[in-house]
């Protein structure tokens, strides 16, 4: 816990002079908050809630540019530049408003929460720091939950529009900016109640975004389509307005983008085909991005990059921490005059996850370009899989996965009933299941999919279309049957032994791959393990973290979760032994980004459904996928066969 003391901030990745070290304190003991003004003329005074700064106040911000500038621009002559303690961050005062609403709060479960009027941004400043190993989970559970929350708002709303439009209908506004404005009015954005300066808790380098709203949900970067995120002036302490966050999306002509090292051009000036008409003005973001420059306030940086998906044309990657360190006006490309800032990343982060989207690409292509050892195959599925399943290991000499043979499905015990068109009932959907077919019925009376073949919510079983039905294999009730969709690589691991990766995104909800041995009755079962070998169970498989998933409870009022007849108990085992896929592999934890869904679809046994796994949450490419096998202690010793 921390203290409640004043104490000077010392950032590890931020080293400014010693004249602009700021003094700090915590706001509240259980998450050390800590908060920060900008000084004014009277360092006790509050912070401005005025609509408008005083006259001083701007002549104070007018004169303070000018002279951040001066030595750049060399176009004021009579121009002294000030002290920079003038500029100093001044302690927020004790006693803060008892009021305030905790950084991770959210109404409780179940609970309808409508305000007259939507939450205003806080106009507080705030560092959030030491927040401790259960601190960061604490964070990270409440971002998974929100976005669990939006997500599911976004394919509800659009699969509402669907069936009132009929697929394919022109429709009215979008899903994502509806259900951001949903949750908006329910009060579960987060971070509303202060405005944070650096890393939002929960928020890890790395993370993928498919909506840019999504940004604002998460209270990552709260302007909806400017790039520069700011505090205002008119809200500041002393009528500066100071930047926090920043989008790098190519939106600008003049912008330089290496990596490590960003020319970012000032906002302002464009027309309305994206080209610069004008002289950009030295206001608003512009301005408070050279406010955070003289401070040393870092930013956030977030790349929005063109990505071809199915659920967008692009995606928004948190690259981490920048420090403003230079800033000039120069004329553009098109010969207007343009404010440009030089972003250098902070030392001591995560690898930024466009570096690493950029290389999963490569990967995909031309890996040996980039990884010219380490590779022991290409395909280890020997063409099984619809793509090819890499297999790398640049540790050791170990190439066990090559030893076994490769299932691309699960074979089950010779017998077992097999759905044939005589035999059992299927749509006759020529072009595609729709609303009222005979499939919608045995599912209780929802698809399971959304229109991009993303999973809505988990059910105790899903009934995809099989071969007694007419629709086509692009059927929207056909999603495992058609197989693996996304490049997946085995890689070696000096934490996991062996690990799974993908090379591509995989959105919340997209279907990986099915998890491929050779099924065994439990009278088979017994015998197996009284040999000494290994199974695996899928009935432990777990999936209590995720029973939330499609719960809209928090937002629609009177909304509740549908509820879904109970299968008989799964009751087989899984020998991986000797034959095995590309799941097999996956590695075993407690906090999984895979989940388990039961699916029928080319037969009618409820004892032997498949054992399909699907991205519990927006994978980013080249992180290992894991799964909690639901085993205990000493039972985690047998998972060795799989790992």
């Amino acid at each position: 816990m921390g203290s409640s003391s004043h104490i000077p901030f010392q950032d590890p990745h931020l080293n400014p002079s010693p004249t602009l070290i700021p003094k700090l304190e915590p706001i509240t003991e259980s998450t050390q908050n800590l908060a920060f003004q900008l000084p004014n003329s009277n360092p006790q005074a509050p912070i401005s809630s005025s609509n408008e700064p005083s006259n001083s106040d701007s002549d104070n911000v007018a004169e303070t540019f000018r002279s951040a500038f001066a030595q750049r621009l060399q176009r004021h002559d009579d121009v002294t530049v000030l002290d920079s303690l003038t500029g100093a961050i001044v302690p927020v005062e004790d006693n803060p408003n008892p009021e305030s609403v905790p950084v991770d709060a959210s109404p409780p479960s179940g609970v309808f929460t409508r305000r007259p009027k939507p939450q205003q941004r806080s106009s507080e400043l705030v560092r959030i720091t030491d927040v401790g190993p259960d601190g960061e989970r604490q964070f990270r559970e409440n971002v998974r939950r929100t976005r669990m929350v939006y997500d599911s708002l976004r394919i509800y709303m659009m699969m509402e529009e669907a069936k009132r439009l009929g697929f394919g209908g022109t429709r009215k506004g979008r899903p994502d900016s509806k259900a951001a404005s949903l949750m908006k009015d329910c009060f579960l954005w987060l971070n509303r109640d202060k405005r944070i300066v650096g890393s939002i808790p929960g928020v890890q380098v790395g993370d993928i975004f498919f909506f840019r709203l999504e940004l604002c949900v998460m209270g990552l970067h709260g302007q909806t389509q400017a790039g520069i995120d700011y505090l205002t002036g008119s809200l500041s302490s002393n009528g500066e307005p100071i930047a926090t966050s920043v989008i790098v999306s190519g939106g600008y002509e003049d912008d330089d983008d290496q990596g490590d090292v960003i020319i970012y051009t000032g906002h302002g000036g464009q027309d309305k085909l994206g080209k610069q008409a004008e002289h950009q003005k030295l206001e608003g973001g512009n301005l408070a991005m050279d406010r955070s420059m003289y401070y040393g306030i870092e930013v956030r940086v977030i790349r929005g990059l063109k990505y071809e998906n199915s659920v967008s044309s692009r995606v928004y990657v948190y690259d981490g921490l920048f420090r403003i360190v230079d800033s000039w006006f120069d004329v553009g490309i098109s010969g207007f005059g343009v404010y440009k800032f030089r972003l250098e990343r902070i030392d001591g982060q995560a690898e930024m996850g466009s570096s690493i989207l950029k290389l999963a690409s490569t990967l995909k292509n031309n890996p040996l370009s980039v990884r010219p050892t380490g590779y022991i195959s290409f395909d280890i599925s020997n063409r099984k899989e619809n793509v090819p399943v890499y297999l790398f290991n640049d540790i050791d000499s170990d190439q066990e996965p090559l030893f076994y043979e490769y299932l691309a499905k699960a074979s089950f015990p010779p017998g077992l009933f097999i759905q044939g068109s005589g035999s059992a009932s299927g749509c006759s959907c020529i072009t595609g299941c729709t609303s009222g077919c005979i499939c919608e019925a045995k599912n209780s009376g929802e698809f399971a999919y959304d229109y991009h073949g993303k999973l809505i919510r988990l059910k105790p079983l899903i009934h995809e279309c099989g071969p007694a039905c007419q629709c086509p294999p692009t059927c929207r009730n056909r999603v495992t049957q058609n197989g693996l969709k996304n490049r997946l690589e085995v890689f070696r691991s000096l934490e996991t032994g062996w690990g799974v990766r993908s090379l591509d995104v995989l959105h919340a909800g997209a279907f990986i791959c099915e998890y491929a041995g050779v099924a065994l009755t439990r009278e088979q079962a017994n015998i197996m393990t009284m040999n000494g070998d290994t199974l695996v169970y899928p009935a432990r498989f777990s999936s209590a973290r995720w029973e939330e998933w499609g719960d809209l409870s928090q937002v629609l009022a009177g909304y509740q979760q549908p509820s879904y007849p109970q299968i008989p108990p799964v009751d087989f085992a899984m020998d991986v032994s000797k034959m095995r896929n590309v799941a097999c592999y996956i590695s075993h934890s407690t906090d999984p980004n895979v989940i388990v869904q039961l699916v029928l679809h080319d037969h009618n046994s409820l004892m032997f459904p498949r054992v399909m796994l699907f991205a519990a949450e927006n994978i980013p490419p080249m992180t290992e996928l894991s799964l909690d096998y639901g085993v205990a202690d000493d039972w985690t010793a047998k998972l060795a066969i799989s790992n």
